[in-house]
């Protein structure tokens, strides 16, 4: 069977999950090979707490949350009927296995139990559910709008919102409307679970932020200080939104490629990686072997890029000016291989559904083996520089730390999960995309500190370079996009060469690809972590929903968690060391 084709439900896996889920859940098949069930919503704390402590299952992280508006859905074929659904993707790295949760709701009755009681991680998704579809959650801690400013008027991600600015009504700043977002912007501790003092101590209160260079972003995290002691730190987050997954909704499958790219900005190409490979599954799409090698080349040369501005920016955060200014010019020199193969830098939105733009242009072996010669001296430098610097060390050693328990419970994927000693890489665990050809290692630390967060990233570097030197020395031959109908667009060569083609080109490129009705999630590991793509089909040219699920987002949500009791100054360090960008949080 084909890597994009349909895979059967695990009947042995569904009669065990059947026990903890219920008599009354109801088996739903899927294109991708996520098991999938509906269950009542009443029984839906008591099935995820089962699902959670299950000894012989432990789905140990909510590894996403979300809705869909399924009153204009076309093809529900095989599920309950339900105005809205509201599911959850659950992981086990226990067993290397993943669960899709959904539960039925109506508008009338535009409601479910808060999960917050199982996975501390609930709170933040929740609260998105909410803010883009008005989904209530009971016995939620703090149940207000996230991504949205508070007097926003409607939940953008409900199909009647619009999708455009020319689809609604001009905007207008009168001065009653101004006084009243000025009051909701009035900084009241007790809504933030802040108290203005304790017995023989007042508390001060600081904005980290919006606008301040240690918070790498348009980011706010409200301080409830003790002296310099952090006693509570509430991350604000929402200023970057630009309802990334609402334009998916409006744009065709192949056009909406580029805005992948604007999710993790650093990540480049890493973005669409997750995206095709969806649309592909989707559609039945098997990429050629040339195609899936160059991909993985570029996703590598995109890791090693944006590892390069973190361990910039992470020495420079704790007080060490040089590393990023010599960090950023073999960032340039990687860019440059970058536009010689794409044409493009930061954001070359280069891969297409069934392969990539082009093929290698002559000569891209020379500059890649000369970067490959290249850096890994320089890498050893910077460790002189900056990983065995005593200052450094002091600043980051023992700060900030989780286990591996506390990871999982709060969703953190990437090198955050793998600094507390789980070696759990998506490359190496379930390998996509053509990793199964590849010999790497998984760079894993300890202690869940900051200086080990960086310490796994450093390493990673060193891993890609090593993925990327055996795509130069084995990069096969072939075409760089699949013989398929849905390939988008066709290559452009054969285009003035048969009429049919170049009708092709023309309807895929002007309406869409025309992909089967169908739902799918597809995960990479990205820069930062688990990303994730999941796509509705209802048989048309655009996405009827497209989810996505970012490392950033469940990161930045632990941050009062491994923050409270340390300094100002240590927070920096923290904030440093998760290494998040704010597009990739609020999409």
């Amino acid at each position: 069977m084909s890597e994009v084709a349909a895979v059967a439900p695990d009947h042995a896996s569904s009669s065990a999950v059947r026990s903890l889920v219920g008599p009354d859940a109801r088996q739903q098949t899927t294109v991708d090979d996520i098991e999938t069930w509906w269950v009542p919503k009443q029984n839906l704390v008591d099935v995820m707490r089962r699902l959670k402590t299950d000894p012989d299952h432990r789905y140990e992280m909510l590894f996403d949350l979300s809705a869909i508006d399924e009153r204009g859905r076309q093809h529900r074929a095989g599920q309950p009927d339900s105005q809205f659904t509201l599911f959850y993707h659950l992981m086990s790295f226990t067993n290397n296995k993943d669960l899709r949760i959904k539960v039925a709701l109506d508008e009338q009755d535009f409601q479910a139990p808060s999960i917050t009681s199982v996975w501390p991680a609930a709170n933040w998704y929740e609260r998105e559910a909410y803010d883009m579809f008005g989904m209530q959650f009971s016995n939620h801690p703090n149940l207000r709008r996230i991504l949205t400013p508070p007097l926003w008027e409607g939940h953008p991600l409900r199909k009647e919102h619009p999708a455009r600015a020319t689809e609604m009504d001009p905007f207008k700043m009168t001065p009653e409307f101004q006084e009243a977002q000025q009051q909701e912007l009035l900084f009241v501790p007790e809504e933030w679970g802040m108290s203005t003092g304790a017995k023989h101590t007042d508390f001060m209160f600081l904005n980290l932020g919006p606008n301040h260079p240690s918070v790498h972003g348009v980011f706010r995290i409200a301080l409830q200080l003790d002296g310099e002691i952090v006693v509570e730190a509430v991350p604000d987050i929402g200023y970057h939104h630009r309802a990334s997954e609402k334009m998916a909704e409006r744009q065709t499958w192949h056009t909406y490629i580029p805005y992948t790219d604007r999710i993790d900005y650093l990540g480049g190409v890493m973005n669409n990686l997750p995206y095709v490979m969806n649309v592909e599954r989707l559609a039945g799409i098997v990429v050629p072997d040339r195609a899936k090698v160059i991909r993985i080349m570029l996703a590598e040369f995109f890791r090693i890029s944006s590892h390069l501005v973190f361990y910039g920016t992470f020495a420079q955060d704790v007080g060490q000016m040089s590393p990023v200014f010599y960090m950023f010019i073999d960032r340039e020199r990687l860019l440059t291989i970058i536009e010689a193969i794409t044409g493009g830098r930061m954001h070359p939105a280069w891969f297409r559904i069934g392969g990539v733009a082009q093929d290698l242009p002559e000569g891209w072996e020379i500059m890649v083996r000369d970067f490959l010669d290249y850096l890994p001296a320089r890498l050893d430098h910077y460790g002189e520089m900056s990983l065995k610097n005593s200052i450094l060390k002091q600043r980051t050693v023992g700060v900030g730390v989780y286990n591996t328990k506390e990871a999982l419970e709060w969703g953190v994927t990437g090198a955050g999960l793998r600094a507390t000693g789980l070696d759990w890489d998506l490359r190496k665990k379930r390998p996509y995309g053509g990793y199964d050809q590849f010999e790497f290692d998984i760079p894993t630390a300890n202690n869940g500190d900051c200086y080990d967060r960086c310490v796994v990233r450093v390493e990673e570097i060193r891993q890609s370079l090593r993925i990327i030197r055996q795509c130069l020395d084995n990069m096969p031959a072939g075409p760089y996009k699949a013989d398929h109908p849905q390939t988008t667009p066709p290559p452009k060569e054969r285009t003035m060469h048969d009429i049919e083609t170049l009708i092709q080109h023309f309807l895929n490129v002007s309406w869409g690809p025309v992909v089967p009705p169908g739902e799918s999630s597809t995960m990479v590991e990205a820069t930062k972590g688990l990303n994730s793509y999941y796509s509705v089909s209802d048989g048309g040219g655009m996405s009827y929903r497209t989810r996505i699920r970012t490392p950033s987002f469940p990161h930045l949500q632990m941050i009062p968690l491994i923050s409270r009791g340390f300094m100002i100054a240590d927070l920096i360090a923290i904030i440093a060391s998760i290494d998040f960008v704010m597009a990739d949080v609020d999409r």
